[in-house]
C-alpha cells in the first residue's frame, strides 16, 4: 500500500489517501509515484498529490529504510516544496526549521536534566517552552515544574544551560 497526501492551498495537507500497490505500478510492475498520482487525479479530479511514507518521522525511517519527505503527512501539515519535506506548524516565532529532521528546533538546546536522577525515577521535570521569556532574554526559554509538585501554585524552574533553578 502506498500513501498520498492531497494538497490544497499553500501546499497544506487536506487529506491522506491509501492506494493499492497495483494502482501505483508502472508497466514493468514497479511502484511509481507518478502513476499513483495520476490514478488519484483520475478518480478524485484533484491534481495535487505527493507520496508520503507511513514509516517516516523526523527525517528517519523507523525500519531503517530510506526516509521519504521528512515526515508522514498529516492533515494540517504543509508540503515544503523547496526542501521536499512535510512539516508541522511552526510552534513558536523563534524556532527554526531543521530540514535534515523536517522538524522545528528551539533556539536553545533542550535541557539535559529531565528528572531527579534516581533509579528508579521518583519525579521528572514537566518541561515547556516560554516564548515570552526567550523574547525578553534570548538566553532563557525552557521552563519546568516537577511532576510530584502538588502545591496549588507549582514552583517554576528555569533552565540556565546546565541546571534548573527556581524562579
Amino acid at each position: 500500500m502506498a500513501h498520498y497526501a492531497k494538497l490544497g492551498a499553500n501546499n497544506k495537507v487536506i487529506a491522506v489517501h491509501v492506494v493499492a500497490d497495483s494502482d501505483c505500478q508502472n508497466a514493468d510492475g514497479i511502484e511509481d509515484e507518478e502513476v499513483g498520482r495520476q490514478f488519484l487525479e483520475r478518480i478524485h479530479s484533484w491534481p495535487l498529490w505527493k507520496k508520503t511514507s507511513y514509516n517516516t518521522s523526523n527525517g528517519q525511517h523507523r525500519n531503517g529504510g530510506t526516509p521519504l519527505r521528512g515526515n508522514y503527512a498529516g492533515i494540517g501539515m504543509t508540503y515544503d516544496e523547496d526542501n521536499d519535506i512535510f512539516i508541522g506548524k511552526k510552534p513558536f516565532a523563534s524556532w527554526t526549521l531543521n530540514t535534515s529532521t523536517a522538524s522545528w528546533d528551539a533556539p536553545i538546546t533542550y535541557p539535559s536534566v529531565t528528572n531527579d536522577g534516581a533509579d528508579p525515577v521518583v519525579w521528572s521535570y514537566e518541561i515547556y517552552w516560554d516564548e515570552a521569556a526567550y523574547q525578553a532574554d534570548n538566553t532563557k526559554g525552557w521552563k519546568a515544574t516537577k511532576s510530584n509538585d502538588t502545591a496549588e501554585t507549582k514552583t517554576v524552574y528555569e533552565w540556565n544551560g546546565t541546571a534548573w533553578s527556581a524562579q
